[in-house]
């Protein structure tokens, strides 16, 4: 049986528990080693999801593992009628609804702390849903994408945005000498959380990524599945429709 990937390999707490007090721990610096550790990138891999959901003009949108809401701020440039965010940590959220208070989005986008893999929403509620490096933190993430297609109306998009590992010299060798040494010494400098950065090394060597990922979500419930690599293959931005 293959071993979870878990943040901190010496708690006796399942994955959810611990993600949920990973990002707790390190949310008060968590778009600053965003930005550090993509080099910026990361905000143009997120406007890769409004090229997206552009034609399809949802207007009703959720935003799963929603952070800080910065794909919720940027999901408001699609003027939907609403947006709803909602994540594990409760120190994300408060981060975030502060951004929609200095944004004036309040009105418009609705944070609420929610589990992924279990949805506090009806059927068919939602045109689209984003996820934007989440998925690889779910504790069961079958279980996870069926909620995501059970809240969806038919012939609603999915987007997902998460870390995949690029396969061509030297991007391959560059990527894991990255991720495995440096980005632990800059978590543990910068949040004091070196672990935190560890699991992001680990959880993207686990997760099942390119073609593996759409099959999974064909698996469960999606059609029309697409997978987009971003610079070199280091993200990928996956895409569906509700059945």
């Amino acid at each position: 049986m293959k071993q979870e990937v878990v943040p901190y390999t010496d708690l006796n707490l399942s994955k959810k528990e611990q993600v949920t007090m990973m990002f707790d721990r390190i949310a008060f610096r968590y778009d600053l080693m965003n930005r550090l550790l993509s080099f910026g990138i990361d905000v143009g891999w997120r406007k890769r999801i409004l090229a997206i959901l552009k034609p399809a003009q949802p207007k009703i949108i959720l935003d799963v593992a929603t952070g800080t809401a910065d794909v919720a701020i940027q999901l408001a440039a699609l003027h939907p009628e609403q947006i709803t965010g909602i994540d594990i940590s409760a120190e994300m959220l408060q981060l975030g609804r502060q951004k929609l208070k200095e944004k004036k989005l309040e009105s418009q986008i609705t944070l609420l702390q929610a589990d992924a893999e279990n949805l506090p929403f009806e059927d068919n509620k939602f045109d689209a849903i984003t996820v934007a490096f989440g998925v690889r933190n779910f504790e069961h993430l079958e279980k996870g994408l069926q909620e995501l297609n059970r809240v969806l109306k038919k012939n609603g998009t999915l987007v997902v945005l998460e870390f995949s590992r690029p396969k061509q010299f030297p991007f391959k060798q560059l990527f894991s000498l990255y991720f495995t040494y440096i980005c632990p010494v800059l978590g543990q400098w910068i949040t004091k959380d070196k672990m935190a950065y560890t699991y992001l090394h680990r959880s993207v060597a686990a997760f099942p990524d390119g073609k593996n990922f759409t099959d999974l979500l064909i698996k469960n419930g999606f059609i029309s599945t697409q997978c987009i690599p971003l610079t070199f293959g280091i993200s990928s931005i996956y895409s569906g429709k509700k059945q």
